[in-house]
């Protein structure tokens, strides 16, 4: 049994996420999860809400609220819905915990005893309208690079270039709207990133098995222009960790936090403890401190591509540099975008689905399957409502729903609810066992690989082949001049349906579960010996034809929900 520690990017508080947030981190990072614990390994999954910074302070004064408050609302919130899609996190946390306060404030000073902070006399923009000085991420203008005229302060989301506010072009307040802006002189942290160049380069060049986007965006990243750059870490802002070096006092810094993304990472551990001290379970530190018995996890992360930068530099350089024998990630599985209908997922814009309004239309099973069938991987994805209607209807329904229907009704109506006894498998049956031995270790070859695509593929190809067992054997036929044969054949196809329980788990955790209770059976081992897993049911085990599985999207629906989400989110 090995042990895998995995997280996903964690998602802002400021709102509820769409599906296109939801598909490039914590929905694959759960298929992987789920995966991993029917394989019997130990495994943590952890994720939080990222709570400070200027989006929870602007989310919080439009609702009214006192930013505290808003934030605990906004966890319950996204924590109810995480369990609607079924996301088997270990701890949901949070990045305003005072776990993460302390731990954020201990590697603060541990960095800047090893020399990798500097204090910079810097000018920020300060808008009049607002009355603040504005983050980057609130500034928007025209890239400098590409052209792009919704580029950031800090980053452009077209060309990934990284930017600084006084690099766009007409820039403009994206809390007010106004262009009255002006720089104004402050002074800020700066982690030395340039310092650690050399370091996290060999570090990158070591993990010769990441994903060609993940490692092709770091490499980017440290050598675009002048290379690598230090980055600021404070922030004039209200709400957030305030600057300590520990628990002591940092001069000249009062009154400010430090940059969401410094401490949001830090969560990532943070969230261990409060897994901890949440009575989940003991010992946090085995995984995430080599000197504690991290040295034998392997720690796995999914992000969006938007996210993988400060995955790959800055919180790999606040471990390294702290100079503590904390656990660095093994393997980033990073992500492309997924697009709405022609266009793309804005939370800003409030354009697409969000994951409240999808699971308020149809169960999570149903979008868990078209979303991780479709994952943004090698490129750009997008949604359709016809493509979902027909993934949907095909797949689910079709191959997977229609088998454990017939399979179902065909016995209780000739043999009762309860598996037949009869003849021996033949010739068919034991070509269909061979055949699913290989599939089966294709589909785990490919989960292993995180292969989020080809694992659906591969396991849809599983369903396919006991539908075209079934066709061939004809048992409704066979029945009418070989009883014992036709027995044989039904006794194996309601097999096939505990065999597709547990396979299909980490994509479709309900229908799995349903199809398990249909077959009476808490028996969901992993299917290791093909043969042997098809003869878990014996004769005489007692079933029951279950609900419909999956019910087809009709075309009233589709072009109702197409309506409906055509336009914006209030």
């Amino acid at each position: 049994m090995a042990r895998h520690l995995i997280t996903s990017a964690i998602p802002y508080i400021n709102g509820i996420k769409h599906l296109g947030n939801l598909v490039g981190s914590q929905l694959p990072a759960d298929l992987y999860a789920r995966y991993l614990r029917g394989r019997g390994h130990e495994v943590m999954f952890l994720c939080a809400t990222d709570e400070h910074g200027t989006p929870a302070e602007l989310a919080a004064a439009k609702a009214d609220k006192p930013v505290a408050e808003y934030c605990a609302e906004m966890w319950e919130v996204q924590n109810k819905i995480a369990n609607g899609f079924r996301l088997s996190f270990d701890h949901f946390g949070r990045s305003s915990s005072e776990q993460n306060r302390k731990l954020t404030q201990h590697f603060a000073a541990r960095l800047e005893d090893a020399g990798l902070i500097r204090e910079v006399n810097e000018t920020q923009m300060y808008s009049h309208a607002d009355g603040r000085f504005l983050p980057d991420r609130y500034i928007e203008g025209t890239c400098p690079n590409c052209g792009f005229e919704s580029a950031r302060g800090d980053q452009c989301d077209n060309c990934t270039k990284q930017l600084d506010p006084v690099d766009l072009i007409n820039p403009r307040s994206t809390v007010s709207g106004s262009t009255d802006l002006e720089m104004r002189d402050t002074k800020h942290l700066y982690l030395c990133q340039s310092k650690m160049k050399d370091q996290l380069e060999a570090w990158i060049d070591s993990k010769t098995d990441w994903p060609i986007l993940t490692t092709s965006i770091a490499k980017k990243w440290l050598n675009d222009g002048d290379g690598l750059q230090d980055r600021g870490i404070t922030r004039d802002l209200d709400w957030g960790v305030p600057v300590k070096k520990g628990d002591q006092d940092w001069p000249g810094m009062e009154g400010k936090v430090f940059y969401v993304w410094f401490d949001a990472p830090i969560e990532y551990i943070a969230c261990a403890q409060e897994w901890e001290d949440a009575g989940k379970g003991t010992d946090w530190a085995r995984w995430w401190r080599t000197d504690k018995g991290a040295d034998d996890v392997t720690y796995t992360q999914f992000m969006g591509k938007d996210n993988v930068p400060f995955h790959t530099l800055s919180f790999p350089c606040t471990i390294l540099g702290s100079g503590e024998p904390w656990k660095l990630v093994d393997y980033i599985k990073s992500f492309n975008y997924l697009n709405y209908d022609g266009g793309q997922f804005s939370t800003s814009r409030g354009r697409g689905v969000f994951m409240d309004q999808a699971l308020e239309i149809l169960p999570s099973d149903y979008w868990r399957w078209w979303l991780l069938s479709h994952a943004p991987e090698s490129s750009d994805s997008e949604f359709t409502w016809e493509n979902f209607q027909a993934s949907v209807n095909k797949d689910l329904a079709d191959v997977l729903g229609n088998f454990v229907s017939r399979v179902t009704k065909f016995c209780r109506s000739k043999f009762g609810e309860e598996v037949p006894a009869g003849g021996a498998f033949g010739t068919r049956e034991e070509a269909l066992i061979t055949d699913l031995s290989e599939k089966i270790r294709a589909y785990e070859s490919h989960m292993e690989a995180m292969e989020v695509r080809k694992s659906a593929g591969a396991l849809r190809a599983i369903w396919v082949a006991g539908n075209e067992y079934l066709q061939e054997a004809a048992p409704w036929s066979t029945f009418k001049t070989d009883p014992d044969a036709a027995a044989a054949q039904i006794r194996l196809a309601l097999n096939l349906i505990r065999l597709y329980a547990v396979l299909s788990a980490p994509f479709i955790p309900d229908a799995s579960a349903a199809m398990l209770k249909s077959m009476k059976t808490d028996d969901d081992a992993w299917p290791d010996d093909a043969a042997a897993a098809l003869n878990t049911l014996t004769a005489g085990h007692a079933f029951e034809v279950p609900e419909v599985l999956f019910a087809k999207i009709t075309d009233d629906q589709r072009e109702e929900w197409q309506s409906k989400f055509s336009g914006t989110r209030d």
